[in-house]
């Protein structure tokens, strides 16, 4: 299977359960592996044959702009939940990440990995 790629997408949201959380914005940063339903685009050269990674990440900041989330977790769920259904992807991996939200830790998230890879 082919894969497309979005590393390092990072987002100002509200997004926690500490009252903090709720009032001040973090910055999260997304990773997805998204598999390509096909190789249609590696034969034809033609966007219209792939998943187009800008509608992707313009979906995911639409989002974050419309709904607030308490956990990671439900937040790669969601966004695993549109790319299946919205872009027609097979398989997809997200890593959602808070940067910097404890001290002493860069980053703390979750990985998740939905669909099927075959």
């Amino acid at each position: 299977m082919d894969n497309i790629f979005i590393s390092e997408l990072k987002i100002e949201t509200r997004i926690g359960v500490y009252e903090w959380e709720k009032k001040v914005p973090q910055t999260i940063q997304l990773d997805l592996e998204v598999g390509l339903p096909g190789q249609h685009a590696t034969q034809s050269g033609n966007l219209d044959d792939t998943i187009d990674y800008s509608q992707i990440v313009a979906r995911i900041e639409q989002l974050f702009q419309n709904e607030r989330f308490l956990l990671l977790e439900k937040a790669a769920e969601t966004i695993a939940e549109i790319v299946l259904r919205d872009f027609g992807a097979p398989w997809v991996r997200i890593s959602i990440a808070k940067l910097g939200a404890l001290r002493n830790v860069k980053k703390l998230g979750i990985t998740i990995e939905r669909g099927s890879r075959n």
